[in-house]
């Protein structure tokens, strides 16, 4: 079966003119809200205190750091809700765990915890998507506009590409939605899957 964009290549947008797009349609989303695919295994996120932590291998203090980031996740997902829609992901996991799927599932629990509704799914699920590649990591914010994130090859985010085709969007809403409605929700995923597990044994290189 082909990838939910369906060779669609959308507006090519620098980092900047990405956060800015992204930010000014994401606080008018309303409802359908906010839905995430992700895919990919390993990404660095240069600038997240957390994250740098972990990369410098230190595990509890990147914990910490994510505790410590709760207040500001709630806050987000409380000012969502005030303006009338809700935030989902469904994150694809490969096992056993990549160093980087560890830290970031610890993360995603805060961020499920404080509002954003996350659940996992097995790559085993996907695999009839990806004959041409990996599935795009990709969010649609409400029914106007959909972006792609695009990462370069150190797992870096170089850039997005933005798709506001009406059908499109619908869509690749529904693909999401689809393969979160047969995710496990983080909770019960995250218990027995991830929170037995001791500290990653081979860190991020930052």
């Amino acid at each position: 079966m082909p990838s939910p964009l369906g060779g669609a290549t959308g507006e090519p947008m620098a980092l900047d003119d990405y956060y800015a797009d992204f930010e000014k349609h994401f606080w008018n989303s309303g409802e359908p809200g906010f839905w995430k695919l992700e895919r990919q295994q390993t990404f660095k996120e240069p600038g997240y205190d957390s994250w740098e932590a972990f990369a410098r291998g230190e595990w509890e203090e990147s914990l910490r750091l994510l505790e410590a980031g709760r207040a500001d996740l709630e806050e987000y997902h409380r000012k969502a809700d005030r303006h009338g829609f809700t935030t989902r992901r469904i994150r694809v996991v490969e096992e056993p765990l990549s160093d980087y799927m560890q830290w970031e599932l610890h993360a995603l629990r805060v961020r499920n915890e404080s509002g954003g509704l996350i659940r996992v799914l097995s790559a085993d699920h996907v695999t009839r998507f990806e004959a041409d590649g990996p599935l795009p990591e990709i969010y649609t914010l409400g029914s106007q506009v959909l972006y792609q994130a695009v990462y370069d090859e150190d797992g870096v985010l170089a850039s997005g590409r933005k798709f506001t085709d009406p059908e499109l969007v619908r869509r690749c809403r529904r693909f999401i939605a689809d393969l979160y409605d047969a995710g496990v929700p983080l909770e019960d995923w995250f218990d027995d899957h991830v929170a037995a597990l001791p500290p990653p044994g081979r860190q991020a290189q930052a």
